[in-house]
Order: C-alpha cells, then sequence, then structure tokens
C-alpha cells in the first residue's frame, strides 16, 4: 500500500504522509518520498507549488525507533545518510514548498517540515528535536537547518533539552510562519500555495536559489550569484509579460503563465 499519496489540484501538488499510526520514516516512506520529489523535480508537468502534509491527525512524529533499534551501527548510518539525501531533495524543489503542521511534528518530522519554504501550524500542533532524550541527535538536517532558521542560542536549546513548543512559542522562535485554528492548517497552506504558484515559475525558483545558497556564501559570492539569476531571469516570458503590464497597466496586474522552470524552455 502507498503511503506517499500525491495529490494534484491545479498547479498545486500535495505531497501526503500516509503511514499510520504516527507517519513515522521507515525506510518505505524514505524511499517513496525520494521518489515523488524527484518525480516533481525532474517532470513537474504544471506544478508550481507543493504543500507537504501528515494528514488532520499530526504531520510525522519521527524516525521509526524500533527500526532505528534493530540496526548496526553502519547500518544505521547508511539509514541516515540516505534519510537526509531525501530531505536534501525535498529542500531543492524548483518550485515553493509550504508545509502544513497539524498535531505532531517531532524529530525527522520536524526536520523534513524545516525543508520547506513556509510553515503553517495548527494552534494545537507540537513541534520538537527529541533525539537527545533518546541518547542521539537529529541526523536529517535538524542541527544544520534549525540554527539556520532560528538563530545557535535558541537552536541549542531546543536541540538540548529535547523540549516540545507550541504553536504560538513556535511563531515567536520563527520556527512557524503561521498559525491557524485547528482543523485549518491544510487548507491555508493550499491557499498560500496557490497564491504562489500564481507568480512566474523562474522568478520564484530564482529567489529560492539566491536565499538558499547565498546564506551559505560570503557577501560577495552571493551578490555574483543574485547578479546571474537575476540575468538569467530577465529573459523570460514572464519577465516580459510583468514589465510591459507594469508599463501598460501599473504593478499587481501582470498574470503569468506556464512557461515552465528557468532554463529549459518547458
Amino acid at each position: 500500500m502507498p503511503r506517499i499519496r500525491l495529490d494534484t489540484d491545479g498547479p498545486v501538488a500535495t505531497v501526503r504522509l500516509d503511514n499510520p499510526p504516527m507517519n513515522a520514516f521507515d525506510s518505505a516512506l524514505r524511499d517513496e518520498l525520494a521518489a515523488c520529489v524527484r518525480e516533481l523535480t525532474d517532470h513537474p508537468r504544471g506544478v508550481r507549488a507543493v504543500v507537504l502534509y501528515g494528514g488532520e491527525r499530526l504531520f510525522a512524529a519521527g524516525a521509526d525507533i524500533k527500526a532505528l533499534a534493530a540496526m548496526a551501527p553502519d547500518e544505521a548510518r547508511g539509514w541516515n545518510r540516505a534519510l537526509q539525501r531525501t530531505f536534501d531533495e525535498v529542500a531543492h524543489l524548483p518550485m515553493p514548498v509550504v508545509a502544513a503542521l497539524t498535531g505532531y511534528a517531532l524529530g525527522g518530522g520536524l526536520e523534513l517540515a524545516l525543508c520547506a519554504d513556509y510553515r503553517v501550524a495548527a494552534d494545537d500542533a507540537s513541534l520538537g528535536q527529541p533525539e537527545v532524550q533518546l541518547g542521539l541527535m537529529p541526523g536529517s538536517g535538524g542541527t544544520q537547518r534549525l540554527v539556520r532558521l532560528i538563530g545557535p542560542s535558541r537552536a541549542k536549546n531546543l536541540l538540548m533539552t529535547g523540549r516540545r513548543v507550541g504553536a504560538e512559542e513556535a511563531l515567536r522562535l520563527g520556527l512557524v510562519d503561521e498559525v491557524v485554528p485547528a482543523g485549518s492548517a491544510y487548507d491555508a497552506a493550499l491557499d498560500y500555495a496557490r497564491r504562489l504558484a500564481e507568480g512566474p515559475a523562474a522568478a520564484l525558483e530564482a529567489i529560492k536559489d539566491a536565499v538558499d545558497h547565498g546564506a551559505d556564501i560570503g557577501l560577495s559570492a552571493g551578490l555574483a550569484l543574485e547578479r546571474s539569476l537575476f540575468a538569467g531571469v530577465f529573459g523570460t516570458q514572464d519577465a516580459t509579460a510583468g514589465i510591459r503590464s507594469f508599463i501598460e497597466h501599473g504593478p499587481g496586474h501582470a498574470r503569468f503563465g506556464e512557461i515552465g522552470r528557468k532554463g529549459n524552455g518547458e
């Protein structure tokens, strides 16, 4: 039975984790997620934004601890390497990614959410990196993406205590971007994804590249990256349409078509 469901509604695709009862990451869920993300990357077929969703009950409660306990150290390292690689592929999707967080987003579940560009949390959601309580540490991006998102001191607090935070505290920390009433997280994430999907695909991809990769290099290199990406976007059909619309009608009236990802003319 599939553990990943891919539902497409116009230009927005929902990647739904479906591994009850807790959406725990085992090898099958990891491999299906990787296959789904590679399909969206290589063959977007008009998809311009993605929503990550675990269902109304919870997002994901981390790795399958029983399966990990049965692994030898070398096997566990290889398993973790593959999961980290899969989450990297989620983070590098060319289109905007929005996470809809319900119930628990813990351990590997939070690490997956950190790969999104925007996070919407239900007001009863619970987030955390509890690996230290098992004598472990996050291994799929938690120590790296968390510190880049909320800063080293706050990240160390969550990582070293393993404590859970509610949605309102997560919002204050900058761990999530929006809190909505319970039962509406998916709809809110879908609405935001739809708004992004109406934008210029090439420019959105370039902005994502500039922000994500520019954060890891010096300012001069980041500015060079920005110049290069700007030059590439300037020649797209969406840029031509956007500039023409601004001149003829003023700001905010441009309508962008499905021109595909920058550089491949799809």
